[in-house]
């Protein structure tokens, strides 16, 4: 990540970048009333912005401050993708997790198919114990 171009923080997005982000880098659409919830209860958020204040990628991590906590809303407006975006919000995101978390946190995600070479080269990897993803959706 070029930091004369882009700069990493620790806030979350504007309610209508989160929308229009989730929604053009590819991730399922929200609605606001989805969305106000998930900006303001996240354990950390990592957003970067462009020298003029757009928000360009995001990620935050859900969690319960012992030992669950899951990575989502990883996205990169496309137009920015491929410069080490994602790997920067994921990278401060774990770090804060190592940081924070007591030892023996566990860190899940769902890994889109864009997004298992990132999550494997920094370190996740898939259940070899026979555990498979699994949910549901209310609605």
């Amino acid at each position: 990540m070029d930091a004369s171009t882009y700069t990493l923080t620790t806030a979350p997005p504007p309610l209508e970048e989160y929308l229009a982000l989730r929604q053009l880098s590819g991730l399922t659409p929200k609605r606001a009333e989805q969305a106000g919830p998930a900006l303001a209860n996240s354990w950390a958020w990592r957003t970067v912005q462009t020298q003029s204040g757009q928000t360009v990628a995001m990620g935050r991590v859900v969690g319960d401050g012992g030992w669950y906590f899951l990575v989502a809303d990883m996205a990169t407006l496309p137009e920015h993708q491929k410069k080490g975006l994602g790997r920067a919000v994921l990278s401060a995101l774990l770090d804060e997790i190592s940081d924070r978390a007591p030892a023996g946190a566990y860190v899940t995600l769902m890994a889109d198919l864009p997004g298992q070479r990132l999550y494997e080269q920094l370190g996740f990897k898939r259940p070899t114990n026979g555990s498979i993803s699994m949910h549901r959706r209310i609605g």
